[in-house]
């Protein structure tokens, strides 16, 4: 029989990530800011995470305490996530730059960036794998509730998990909130949506796409540093995050740019994601790369069946991926 106990906690650990740039890019979208580089900005969240965290492992000499463990690793992932957001911004709301050339060149700058300080910190420790581990500073990351064990299943599916991935689903949730039932919403809503029309009503156009892909960048940063600390327990590896970047962009498409939906979302990608291993293939590789493909199916789906029914609450904002000139207002 299908092992569900052990399944689903899978399930939401490989979709906590995907939670996390999904809610940073909607957010983003939001705002009309079509940011296709969210893979280099969660790939950069990370490296920045481990940055710090390494150098905090050697200046400590072992003698870790939970606060700054916790707090440093944090502190400069939303810096270095925080830079990106800023970079993207200045190039497609300040200089007007096309949208999907900066978000694809930032893709590939962050891949290429977080492989460059990697290496140089694998040749730092002197390793003989091409590998770091933190698993110091990991162990409060993954640190689950004490006495989830002892409550059976219920506690191996609902707390099973580091604080990280709450987190995710809190953010996820306030997003959802601060979107649909607050002033601040309803004005990065209309931005995204007309942004002439926000410009006329005297709402900064400028001020709210900085500050959504900012903040979006931010949280899609905190995805990649919960998949080095928690999910692969503190070991970074060149070009070993994979694909979540773009499955995190999927996810935001299969949810219909809707945060709180995305909760569930993502953890039926992160399921769809390790269903191979789960599905008897034998030796067939072709097969487990087939059943890889399921997510991104499933978005096809959707996306088909939104615009079928072409309903205006379904719909991408208007004005998403295109520069406001406000001389054409």
């Amino acid at each position: 029989m299908f092992d569900f106990v052990s399944f689903i906690p899978r399930a939401v650990v490989q979709g906590i990530p995907l939670l996390f740039g999904a809610t940073g890019e909607t957010l983003t979208e939001k705002s009309g800011n079509l940011n296709l580089g969210i893979p280099g900005v969660m790939y950069v969240g990370a490296i920045s995470g481990v940055i710090g965290a390494f150098f905090y492992e050697q200046s400590a000499d072992g003698a870790l305490h939970a606060f700054p463990a916790i707090a440093i690793p944090l502190l400069c992932c939303l810096l270095g996530s925080l830079l990106m957001g800023l970079i993207y911004c200045f190039l497609t709301v300040s200089l007007r730059a096309n949208q999907n050339v900066t978000g694809l060149a930032m893709a590939t700058f962050g891949v290429g960036f977080g492989n460059f300080f990697g290496g140089s910190l694998i040749r730092l420790t002197g390793s003989e794998v091409p590998s770091i581990a933190l698993s110091a500073t990991s162990a409060y990351f993954s640190k689950s509730l004490p006495f989830a064990s002892d409550l059976g299943w219920f506690g191996t599916i609902f707390l099973s998990y580091g604080f990280m991935a709450y987190l995710a689903v809190v953010l996820a949730l306030a997003a959802s909130f601060l979107l649909r039932r607050t002033r601040t919403g309803l004005h990065l809503r209309a931005v995204g949506e007309s942004p002439a029309t926000a410009d006329a009503a005297g709402i900064s156009t400028t001020r709210y796409k900085y500050g959504a892909t900012c903040v979006g960048s931010m949280i899609a940063g905190l995805g990649g540093l919960y998949y080095v600390m928690d999910y692969a327990s503190g070991v970074w590896s060149n070009n070993a995050f994979g694909d979540r970047g773009w499955l995190a962009i999927a996810l935001v498409i299969f949810t219909i740019w809707r945060p709180n939906v995305g909760v569930l979302a993502s953890i039926l990608f992160g399921g769809l994601y390790i269903l191979y291993l789960y599905i008897p293939t034998g030796t067939n590789l072709a097969i487990k790369e087939l059943y890889k493909m399921l997510p991104y199916i499933v978005t096809i789906i959707v996306l088909i069946i939104v615009s079928a029914r072409n309903q205006k609450e379904n719909q991408p904002p208007e004005s998403l991926g295109l520069a406001y000139f406000r001389e054409e207002r």
